[in-house]
């Protein structure tokens, strides 16, 4: 534990001296491996890393990148936000729905929270602004809706969690559905009862009904979409690497159809989806690093008899939890809370009980509240790095804050009823 603790303040010390928080890892894992076990272990982590790499599972990562570049590039995200601006727009909080949908549905054919964010955020604040939307409620709607991107399957972060954890990404992916679902529920609920006067006053979402169901034509790209890259794993036709693969393939055919098919669009969505990917293989590979040190150190195995030496029930243990991760959230990134905490966390909750598909679901959400909880909220500096306006980042700090306590209490709603994330595997398991 005491060894635990002295590498933990390290990372935090390295982060707050600006040092990139991949390399901060790497730092104390490699240093703490060479002044516990010298030279042999610092070698023997070459394989560590050509293992993580070699994995099956992380091809799925770039191929989910690239399909939310081609949904954005090719022009098929800006239609999902017309056509729910025109079907959302007239309810109490106009367009703040369509943020959420928007993200909602992006979200079911990308695995990126923070693509999610940046790709609803470009479309949408101009026609926001233009329309006279409160800014902190645009933003923080844009902010909140693209953390439903690690959430609602396919998911990258649901992929690296089954990846740790040995848990089946088949069985995380349906298990995000109903929480995902649910929680986009709660965020349109708020929007619906705080910001009930937005867009009352705009014309543009008034269309006659024969146009707006005309505009439904256009979610036919996602549904169909979603139904490849979902259906192919659960009709037993494509591991998850392959249905991404499939789902690309979708995406180039109504790219193409489109018209916009070209070598520049594809040379800028290969680009853009490898520095994606470059981030987020970096981060786990040398959280990898890190667990190694720690797992020789047998720091998991003492956490564990620790945790059990206590005497806590599940439920105790999960607050204990929540209070850990949304502290943990103030300083570091998802992905790196990620892959640091899961091979320490999982076998300490499975020893009370709790049964990991779950847990997965669990962690996600709140890694989620991590992407827009200050000072380090990854979607909060997406959002602000959208605006053209020039205002203040508290804007979207105060936008965002409500959602925080939303998904706090969607949380405990997990905790008290886990079926919300069980009950839809379980059945098309059984």
């Amino acid at each position: 534990m005491t060894v635990l603790g002295i590498g933990f303040v390290a990372m935090l010390a390295l982060m707050f001296l600006s040092l990139p928080v991949a390399f901060a890892i790497l730092l104390v894992g490699t240093l703490g491996g060479y002044l516990a076990f010298g030279m042999p272990l610092v070698e023997m982590m070459g394989g560590v890393v050509w293992g993580t790499l070699n994995n099956p599972v992380m091809t799925a990562i770039p191929l989910f990148m690239l399909l939310g570049e081609l949904l954005l590039r090719g022009g098929i995200a800006d239609r999902m936000f017309d056509v729910l601006a025109a079907w959302l727009g007239r309810l109490p909080g106009g367009l703040l729905h369509s943020n959420i949908g928007t993200c909602a549905l992006f979200s079911a054919t990308s695995g990126s929270s923070v693509a999610t964010a940046a790709t609803v955020g470009t479309i949408a604040l101009p026609t926001l602004g233009a329309r006279g939307y409160p800014a902190s409620a645009a933003l923080g709607s844009l902010a909140a809706g693209g953390t439903l991107g690690i959430l609602i399957p396919p998911s990258v972060n649901l992929l690296v969690y089954g990846s740790l954890a040995n848990v089946s990404v088949g069985q995380l992916f349906i298990a995000g559905v109903l929480p995902g679902l649910l929680l986009t529920g709660l965020f349109s609920l708020y929007i619906l009862l705080a910001h009930r006067d937005a867009g009352a006053r705009d014309p543009a979402t008034r269309l006659p009904l024969r146009e707006k169901v005309a505009l439904l034509r256009f979610l036919v790209p996602p549904g169909v979409i979603f139904l490849v890259v979902m259906g192919s794993i659960y009709g037993g036709l494509a591991t998850p690497s392959e249905s991404a693969a499939l789902g690309v393939i979708a995406a180039l055919y109504f790219v193409w159809r489109q018209r916009r098919l070209t070598l520049s669009l594809l040379e800028h969505c290969f680009r853009q989806a490898a520095r994606t990917t470059g981030m987020v293989v970096l981060v786990i590979v040398c959280a990898l690093l890190l667990n190694v040190t720690l797992s020789m150190l047998g720091t998991t195995q003492a956490v564990t008899q620790w945790v059990g030496s206590l005497g806590l029930d599940a439920y105790l243990l999960l607050a204990l939890l929540v209070a850990f991760y949304v502290v943990l959230g103030m300083f570091m990134d998802a992905m790196s809370m990620l892959v640091l905490t899961v091979p320490v966390a999982v076998p300490m909750v499975v020893a009370v009980g709790v049964d990991p598909v779950w847990f997965g679901i669990f962690i996600v959400v709140m890694c989620e509240i991590a992407l827009i909880t200050p000072p380090v909220g990854m979607n909060l500096f997406v959002v602000q790095g959208l605006r053209r306006d020039g205002g203040s980042f508290a804007d979207v700090v105060r936008g965002s804050l409500p959602y925080v306590f939303i998904m706090l209490a969607f949380v405990a709603m997990l905790i008290v009823w886990p079926q919300i994330a069980l009950w839809l595997p379980e059945t098309m398991s059984g």
